[in-house]
């Protein structure tokens, strides 16, 4: 019908330009269904997955009826596998994790077998022409769902539009209260992404990042990112190799303190944890295990600059 002209007011936003990767192939709605779309495209037998991983990955497979196992990864987060066993109707899924690994994609995507890339964490990484891999715009900005899909497999379906406005309480409730009193609307928010079919990208989310100043939130991304790791890559256990262009999405800090997140949290600093299912999977004396029990990963996106950097460092 197009757009009505005249009456009441809507949101009003800036109209920056729109997502800077030319070469996304689809605007979906969650990066769970991006997965879906590659597996379904392609017609896959079996997925390799990570442990250390989200277990929303297996909503796609088991819906698929797609057989599915696991690999470890190494304390450089890199597989610890075999990859002469993946079959020509087998992928490997790896994750990009914490926007820190584009280096070791970049050696990983000249391998001959069929790779996923999970980008969820790691928005501004550019696609590897015949990769298909995925992102999440919820994990980098004000948006309660989004995602964006590289592809060169193709599903002849004619997807209907999804609808955010009824999913966008929590971003509206923590700047009129506060991020406590947000945090139960936000929770609901990930239950009602539960077992979505696959839709298009909502207007809403979609006129919402292209609000976005992405090369202003890349630069204070990395400016945050390297101000932390200069002050703590001493103590970090994890070390870094961060190819020249990465966006990290947070900094993932592995202590031998334990109280840490607890203390920050103390102090109204929230980290997320990076993946409670791990625990399920894996026995305590597995790296997953230890990492998803050990590291904290601190907040460095474009909300914040040095100072709450050096408030953060106050506490560590």
């Amino acid at each position: 019908m197009g757009d009505a002209i005249g009456g009441y007011f809507s949101l009003e936003l800036n109209m920056m330009k729109a997502y800077p990767q030319s070469s996304i192939y689809l605007s979906l709605n969650t990066a769970r269904n991006c997965l879906k779309y590659i597996l379904e495209a392609s017609n896959y037998k079996l997925l390799y997955i990570p442990y250390f991983t989200c277990d929303v990955i297996l909503e796609p497979l088991k819906e698929l009826n797609i057989e599915y196992r696991f690999y470890s990864i190494n304390e450089n987060l890199e597989p610890v596998f075999n990859f002469n066993l993946i079959g020509k109707n087998e992928a490997f899924l790896y994750t990009n994790y914490f926007g820190i690994k584009d280096n070791y994609i970049n050696r990983l995507s000249s391998f001959d077998f069929n790779l996923i890339i999970d980008n969820a964490q790691s928005f501004f990484s550019k696609p590897i022409k015949g990769i298909s891999s995925f992102y999440s715009a919820r994990k980098f900005f004000g948006v309660s769902d989004g995602a964006y899909l590289f592809t060169n497999k193709y599903l002849e379906k004619d997807f209907e539009q999804d609808h955010s406005f009824n999913r966008m309480e929590h971003l509206l409730k923590r700047i009129d209260t506060s991020a406590e009193e947000a945090y139960k609307e936000f929770s609901e928010n990930d239950r009602c992404l539960v077992a979505q079919p696959i839709k298009k990208m909502s207007r809403l989310t979609e006129r919402i990042l292209k609000s976005v100043d992405f090369e202003e939130v890349k630069k204070t991304r990395v400016t945050n990112f390297r101000f932390l790791h200069d002050k703590l890559k001493n103590s970090n256990q994890l070390i870094f190799d961060l190819s020249k262009n990465q966006v990290p999405m947070v900094y993932p800090y592995w202590t031998k303190d334990s109280a840490l997140k607890n203390r920050l949290r103390d102090h109204r600093i929230f980290c997320a944890t990076y993946w409670p299912n791990v625990k399920d999977w894996c026995s305590p004396e597995c790296l997953e295990f230890r990492l998803t029990e050990e590291v904290v990963y601190l907040p460095i996106d474009q909300r914040y600059n040095i100072d709450t950097m050096k408030k953060i460092l106050e506490h560590v």
